[in-house]
Order: structure tokens, then sequence, then C-alpha cells
């Protein structure tokens, strides 16, 4: 794990699907690397105050039931935003999670560059949940 980060932010690469859908192709280690990088970039102290939260890997998101079957997802972010969190929270609560879908992102872009690109902002845009920022204000500066 890198430096910049605090402990409990594992990466945790899930499946090994090495075809890369209709886009572009890069295998399961080259894409961690990419979501590592992308970690990397959160500046140490704004990494220092995120707060019991684990990033995940996975192939593609699975619809849940009641949702559109066809709904795609780059990323999710699942747990209680630092803003929300009260005294009870540090009680036993289970880490937030962020995970970042290898399938779309790869569908998506053309070019490793584009995908780097993607994976960064899908990164920065679920962080972003982490300390309470919805998606209106994300889409609003430029990280939607």
């Amino acid at each position: 794990m890198t430096a910049s980060l605090p402990p409990g932010l594992p990466i945790v690469p899930a499946g090994n699907n090495d075809d890369g859908g209709a886009g572009f192709s890069m295998s399961a280690d080259d894409f961690e690397t990419a979501v590592t990088d992308a970690l990397d970039r959160i500046p140490p102290r704004l990494a220092a105050t995120m707060n019991n939260v684990a990033v995940f890997i996975e192939d593609d998101y699975v619809p849940q039931p009641g949702e559109d079957p066809e709904t795609v997802l780059l990323g999710l972010y699942e747990g209680v935003p630092l803003t929300e969190r009260d005294s009870w929270w540090d009680a036993g609560s289970l880490p937030d999670r962020i995970t970042i879908y290898r399938g779309p992102i790869l569908d998506l872009c053309a070019s490793r560059e584009e995908v780097v690109h993607e994976v960064t902002v899908t990164v920065v845009h679920e962080i972003a949940h982490h300390f309470g920022i919805d998606d209106a204000r994300l889409h609003e500066l430029g990280w939607g």
C-alpha cells in the first residue's frame, strides 16, 4: 500500500477477466496499477482524513433487485459519508466500500491514457461521496 494512504484502504482485485470487452484491453494487474496510481494522487492531507474505507476492483456491477437490469456503473460508494457520521458510528461499523468496475471503464475507453483518466475521475468521484459530496455537485465541478 502507498505511503499517502491511511491504513484500511486495501485494493482487492476480484475476477480475472482480461478480455477488456469492446473497448481497450488491459490486464487486471495493469488496471489495478491505474487504480493505485489514482489513489496515490490524493493529496496526503486529504487521504489522512479518510476514515474506515476500503477500495475494491470488480469486473462488473451487478444490478440489484428492483434496479434496471441494464444499469452500468464505473464506480460505486457504499457507506456513511463523513458528513453524516455521529458518535455512534465508530461502534463496530463496517468500513465504507468503494468499488471500481473494470469492465465498463475498459468498454468506454480506446487507449491506455483514456483508461488512466477515467479511473482517476471515477476514484475521485467515489472518494468525494465518502466526504459527503453528491452527484449533482460533482457534475457541477466537472467530476461527474
